[in-house]
């Protein structure tokens, strides 16, 4: 048998969740919380196996409880169940150590199968949902390397210092078509459209140490 903790600031939503896995023999609902911290206070009294757990609650964060549970309580599975499906969201929860992340339009057998896979310690995660992991992880990722040429080089350091094309043609000895040429190469490279943005994510790559 298979204890669950619900976890919802909602009475008709726990209700409605209760009523869907009551037919299902091998799951048991054992507690119901109304916030994070009833939550893990909750956990702490009944140790059940899996935890469906909401996100947005005015009594406390589903995300806080979540970390705190999967962290002082090992055996037990964080389970979300909500209807925020946004990139930031679901990042939140499965950092914060949730196995898995289902939505609130889950077809009753697709989430008592959910309950059974957490259970077992395995992630589950719908497919637009896990694109969304995945995009809110690109998001979160550092920049992919970029060389600049150490003319290129050059040629920014000159512009971060405030000189003109002409200005920097000059101090390198080459035209201002050149120096131009230069610095649309770095734009191209850095993603960016103009000096100061190319100053700026030269700095924060390390490719352009900070004056």
């Amino acid at each position: 048998m298979i204890s669950v903790l619900l976890v919802d600031d909602h009475p008709v939503v726990r209700e409605g969740i209760r009523g869907m896995l009551g037919t299902e023999t091998d799951l048991a609902v054992v507690g119901e919380a109304a916030s994070g911290p009833e939550a893990v206070a909750l956990v702490a009294a009944l140790s059940p196996d899996v935890v469906l757990m909401d996100l947005r609650m005015p009594g406390g964060d589903g995300v806080a409880a979540t970390e705190r549970i999967t962290a002082e309580y090992p055996g037990v599975h964080v389970l979300v169940l909500t209807t925020y499906d946004t990139d930031s969201d679901i990042l939140r929860a499965v950092e914060a150590g949730a196995t898995g992340y289902l939505l609130k339009d889950t077809p009753r057998a697709a989430l008592a199968d959910a309950i059974r896979a957490a259970a077992r310690g395995e992630t589950v995660l719908t497919g637009r949902v896990a694109g969304k992991l995945l995009t809110g992880m690109r998001q979160r990722a550092e920049p992919p390397a970029v060389a600049l040429s150490p003319r290129e080089t050059e040629v920014l350091r000159l512009a971060a210092d405030g000189l003109t094309n002409a200005a920097i043609g000059r101090a390198l000895h080459i035209s201002q078509t050149t120096v131009k040429t230069h610095l649309m190469r770095v734009y191209e490279k850095l993603g960016v459209g103009d000096r100061t943005a190319a100053v700026s994510q030269a700095i924060r790559r390390g490719l352009l140490p900070e004056a």
